[in-house]
Formats: structure tokens, C-alpha cells, sequence
């Protein structure tokens, strides 16, 4: 069977182990497009199908990566009669791109094989997936100790390591595809709790226009409405805060034929009552 040639980006520097020994470490990304990234260059293999090998392999680093589940990530219901070897190809190509762009001495050293599956050996901390999963719960737990402050600036660093959507240029199979539905969780979850932490932290004012258009964005999205409303009134803007919540209502009764969760209608009523600022 013709396979897809395993081409890496950037240029071969022709010296041996200069790449590898003097440059930087390898650092590989997945918040955004998938890159393997050494001093500046991108090395990440354009061929889809190693593409996706790959990624199925850093989000198990250092972990078995069964054989079954990488053959129902690259082919679904439908692999070739010589999957196996087809496999088995892909591993090689993606071994011998390894060594000549230098990310490691040997490509059998950085993926191993096993009776099972493959092991990428690499170290979490050189993948950015699980920088912004330390750096998340790092973020929870100040939160969790009202530490505001800190908080958001944990939340905010996990948060600038996104550049689009998960494995953005990888085509997900089944297997990517359910990684990439957490990993949008995880995003959205961290936004919502590093918007808490700073307004706690008492930045109101600043979270206005941001908030504005994560609305625009997200018009179905209640906590997003609700941390809207609370900044308005913090800012002294009670009518707007209202507004916020009738427009809201409308779409929900158009679209879904719902009213606003409960914490919503009690912070609505809140909001008309003496003017008491809702916490």
C-alpha cells in the first residue's frame, strides 16, 4: 500500500547533532494547530494520517497508546487489509523524522515500541496541553482559598497558551474528536473561573467590554450572562444589568421555550430589590 510521505518542517542544518545537542528543548503544542517546536522552527509532519499518530501520542505521554485505539482513531470502521503494517509504516516514518530534524538521538528512544501499542516518552511538561492543565488547577485551587489575585493570573497564563481550537490541522477521528470536546470544556470552564477571580479581585470595570462579547458571542451562554450582570452592577450600572437579563429571558423563550436557570432569576431579583449589589 502507497503511503503518505512523512515530510517535518523546517530545514535540515546538515551538522550532525548541532540541532539536537546545542539548540533548545522540544516543545510540542495541541491548543491551537499541532507543532513540534525547536528553536523557533516548526517540525510538525504534514502527512495526516502521521499527523494524527502523533497527536494520539501526546496526549499519552509516556503512557501505552493501545494499537486498537489507534487504529479507531486513523480509520474507523474501515481499515485496510494490511492495517497493521500500514501502521507500522507510519510509525517508522514518523521515527525517521525524529532523527533527521534531530528532536532526539534515536527515533526508538523518543517512541517505543510495545506488545500492545506505542509509548511517546516524553516529559508532560513539554506539551502544552498538560502546562494549561497544571496551570488550570493551580488556578482552582487559589480560587478555592480566595487568593483573587492569584488566581486569575494562574487561569490567565493556562489561558494564553490557546491559538485556536484544539489540534486545529489534525483531521480527528473518533478518539481526537472526544479530547477535543473536553479540551474546549476544560478551555471554557477556566475562562469562566478567571473571569470570577478578577471580579472578585474587584476588576469589574476592565471585564465590561470583554464580557459584552463573549455574550454577543455565546447569546445562549447563562453564566456568562449572569457574570455580565454582576460586573454592570459593581460598575453602578443596574439598569444595564437588567437589560442584560431581559434580553437574555427573550432568547431563551424564542429559542428554547425556557425561562433563565434559577441562579439567574434569583440574581434578577436581587437586582430589583433596594439596589443591594448581588454577590
Amino acid at each position: 500500500m502507497h503511503s503518505d510521505p512523512a515530510v517535518w518542517h523546517g530545514p535540515d542544518n546538515g551538522h550532525g547533532t548541532a540541532g539536537h545537542r546545542a539548540g533548545g528543548q522540544t516543545t510540542f503544542t495541541l491548543l491551537g494547530p499541532l507543532e513540534v517546536l525547536k528553536d523557533g522552527t516548526d517540525y510538525a509532519p504534514t502527512a495526516p494520517k502521521v499527523l494524527q499518530l502523533l497527536a494520539m501520542l501526546l496526549l499519552r505521554p509516556g503512557k501505552l497508546v493501545q494499537i486498537d485505539s489507534i487504529v479507531e482513531e486513523l480509520w474507523a470502521d474501515d481499515p485496510p487489509r494490511s492495517v497493521r503494517t500500514t501502521m507500522q509504516t507510519y510509525v517508522y516514518q514518523l521515527r525517521k523524522c525524529i532523527e533527521q530534524n534531530e528532536l532526539a538521538p534515536a527515533g526508538d528512544e523518543l517512541l517505543i515500541t510495545k506488545h500492545a501499542g506505542y509509548v511517546f516518552t516524553v516529559d508532560p511538561a513539554q506539551i502544552d496541553v498538560f502546562t494549561f492543565q497544571r496551570l488550570f488547577q493551580e488556578g482552582r485551587e487559589l480560587l478555592d482559598r480566595d487568593h483573587y489575585t492569584d488566581a486569575a493570573r494562574s487561569l490567565r497564563a493556562a489561558l494564553a497558551l490557546w491559538t485556536g481550537p484544539p489540534m486545529a490541522n489534525v483531521n480527528c477521528g473518533s478518539v481526537l474528536s472526544s479530547y477535543v470536546v473536553d479540551l474546549q470544556e476544560q478551555r471554557r470552564t477556566a475562562q469562566h473561573l478567571r473571569i470570577h477571580a478578577e471580579l472578585e479581585a474587584g476588576w469589574h470595570r476592565e471585564l465590561i467590554g470583554e464580557l459584552r462579547a463573549l455574550v454577543a458571542a455565546n447569546p445562549l451562554d447563562e453564566g456568562m450572562h449572569g457574570q455580565l450582570m454582576r460586573v454592570l452592577s459593581r460598575s453602578g450600572r443596574r439598569s444595564d444589568a437588567l437589560a442584560t437579563y431581559r434580553n437574555l429571558r427573550a432568547v431563551l423563550n424564542e429559542e428554547l421555550g425556557v425561562e433563565p436557570c434559577e441562579e439567574l432569576q434569583r440574581l434578577h431579583h436581587e437586582l430589583l430589590s433596594a439596589g443591594e449589589t448581588p454577590r
